[in-house]
């Protein structure tokens, strides 16, 4: 049978194709999910009918989760509202995302702490959007998988449950590889409006289990991990 030629991605949409052929990569072109989806494949605990509320709130995510890290115009997003999208993290105070670019974006977005600086493992108000790139891909080289476990709303307040994971075989801050699973569990809310596109993003989890996960294996430079060893809060503070 014949084929378009245009490369497609499962589960994400706005990543390929002429709608894409002006798009801003923040490395340059669009990014390659063969690893991470063959991880998601591999480790799922849930496979969704296609076509159900669950599939399509799963997909929407992803979605979202490589234009958030990938994308560098906002008007370039395309499944969020550029004009009145907002982020919050753990009942935070919501930022535009101008504010969240200013928080470091990426993973630093979903990283922020009040823990006083000489507590914090990983500290991203030290950290780019680059260097946390760096440090995350480095320690999960196949990538770091999301399903969603469990929607409890559809449109337009879609609430759901879901599962972050990866293997750690690379170092991460100092510390050894584990080869261990790495898992983050938690809850978001993402508000759309009539045109599905996301307004507002709502995430809880506990960043502690996060990093907790990637600082067990053996100190690599003693100094790194320091802060780390005396912090009492590591694994249960978010």
């Amino acid at each position: 049978m014949a084929t378009s030629g245009v490369r497609e991605d499962k589960y994400r949409t706005f990543l390929y194709g002429e709608g894409e052929k002006n798009t801003k990569w923040r490395y340059g072109s669009p990014p390659n999910y063969d690893d991470v989806n063959k991880l998601f494949e591999e480790g799922r605990t849930k496979v969704w009918p296609s076509g159900s509320l669950e599939e399509k709130v799963q997909n929407l995510v992803k979605t979202w989760e490589m234009e958030m890290f990938h994308k560098t115009c906002f008007d370039d997003y395309k499944s969020v509202d550029p004009k009145n999208y907002t982020f919050s993290l753990n009942g935070r105070k919501p930022v535009t995302l101008e504010e969240k670019r200013k928080l470091g974006g990426g993973h630093n977005t979903f990283l922020q702490t009040t823990l006083p600086e000489k507590f914090r493992a990983y500290n991203p108000a030290q950290e780019t959007v680059d260097s946390a790139q760096v440090a995350f891909t480095t320690a999960f080289p196949r990538g770091f998988a999301l399903e969603v476990l469990q929607v409890y709303s559809g449109p337009p307040v879609i609430v759901y449950k879901f599962r972050h994971w990866g293997y750690m075989e690379g170092p991460f801050k100092g510390h050894a590889a584990t080869g261990e699973i790495v898992e983050l569990y938690g809850m978001s809310i993402f508000e759309v409006d009539e045109h599905m596109k996301v307004v507002k993003v709502e995430f809880f989890i506990d960043r502690g289990e996060l990093l907790g996960g990637l600082m067990k294996g053996a100190t690599l430079d003693g100094s790194t991990a320091e802060a780390a060893s005396t912090c009492p809060f590591l694994r249960g503070t978010g």
